[in-house]
């Protein structure tokens, strides 16, 4: 595949660009991205599958954690919870169809970068292309993280060096930029080696998700006393990357298979990179996506399931059918070798 203008553009002009700069290029660019003109998540025609496209059993669970903390806050009114990266609005018409006690109060924002996407949002929400200005009550990020662009590092025998993405005949190579003496220290405290007590090998590389700790910062700031931001997402503690190569925590999907190299065909494929921990403003609360999903009835619901099934069976209709998929939608959920193994961190109370 030919390389998009704008990132054909982008090296030629500025010679070796930042990974950063490529992945939202490739990614986010209006007329050529990934997400502004192909990629989405679920379905037959999906690239990716999340929780939130494995049925409407994630957002009743999560519409049974809206309300413990909309009951913890006093119960206000507005109600505000906000979604960043919410696609096509699928999460959120999940959280409306489970008719939470919040409903009344509840206020909803979306965030999405792709208008097609944006478009496709449901009634009663309000949509936006970035985060809003605030306040909010809760901030929720269901694989948002993963997909902001991040800066790529590898420890050289002269020192830290920059990932960067130049032209190469007529396509892409990756670049080592040394990183100068005056900015080690400063690409040492992005790459949080403050964190990790065991020796950095040469030929190590680790991502700086600049764009991430930036983002969490904002959403932080956002919120009302009180309330908390929750990103479930591929969180690795940054010891975790020591001794990996960086194709097992860079990866690239299209239509739900792993893709090539993430310089091949730019834009035709979805870029992510584990989120490395310590991130944010502060430290996170962090359990595994099971623990979280148990915490908050998950159980429960499908035991309800399982009676509305048995009393129906007979003669099923179409709420019965609903209620027998929550048992196959809680063991994709919980899997702790699948989406039950995600992390959920909390910044909050």
């Amino acid at each position: 595949m030919p390389i998009p203008e704008t990132i054909q553009r982008a090296v030629t002009d500025e010679g070796p660009i930042s990974f950063s700069e490529f992945q939202n290029l490739a990614l986010y660019d209006p007329d050529t991205g990934f997400y502004a003109t192909q990629g989405q998540a679920g379905g037959r025609r999906g690239d990716f599958m999340t929780s939130v496209e494995v049925g409407p059993l994630f957002g009743a669970v999560l519409a049974n954690a809206l309300d413990t903390w909309w009951d913890e806050l006093g119960r206000p009114a507005p109600f505000v919870v906000v979604e960043g990266a919410a696609g096509v609005g699928t999460l959120a018409r999940t959280l409306l169809a489970a008719r939470p006690r919040c409903g009344a109060a509840l206020e909803l924002h979306l965030v999405e970068i792709s208008a097609p996407l944006r478009a496709q949002h449901p009634d009663g929400v309000t949509s936006h292309l970035d985060l809003p200005e605030g306040p909010a009550h809760v901030v929720v990020a269901n694989e948002l993280l993963d997909n902001l662009p991040v800066d790529l590092y590898e420890l050289t025998a002269n020192g830290w060096a920059e990932v960067r993405v130049g032209a190469h005949g007529e396509g892409l190579a990756e670049v080592l930029v040394p990183v100068p003496s005056d900015d080690a220290a400063a690409v040492a405290v992005d790459l949080r080696l403050d964190a990790v007590e065991q020796r950095v090998p040469t030929g190590q590389r680790l991502p700086a998700p600049r764009r991430a700790e930036a983002w969490l910062v904002r959403a932080v700031g956002l919120l009302e006393p009180g309330g908390r931001v929750v990103a479930l997402d591929y969180f690795r503690p940054l010891a975790d990357f020591i001794g990996l190569e960086a194709d097992a925590w860079v990866r690239t999907y299209r239509h739900h298979h792993r893709g090539g190299h993430p310089l091949d065909d730019p834009s035709q494929q979805d870029i992510t990179c584990d989120v490395r921990l310590p991130v944010g403003p502060t430290d996170p609360r962090t359990s595994s996506q099971a623990e979280f999903l148990g915490r908050h009835g998950i159980q429960q619901l499908v035991e309800d399931g399982r009676r509305i099934w048995a009393e129906k069976a007979a003669n099923p209709d179409l709420e019965a059918m609903k209620a027998r998929s929550r048992i196959s939608e809680a063991e994709a959920l919980l899997d702790p070798d699948g989406l039950g193994g995600f992390s959920v961190c909390q910044w909050g109370p």
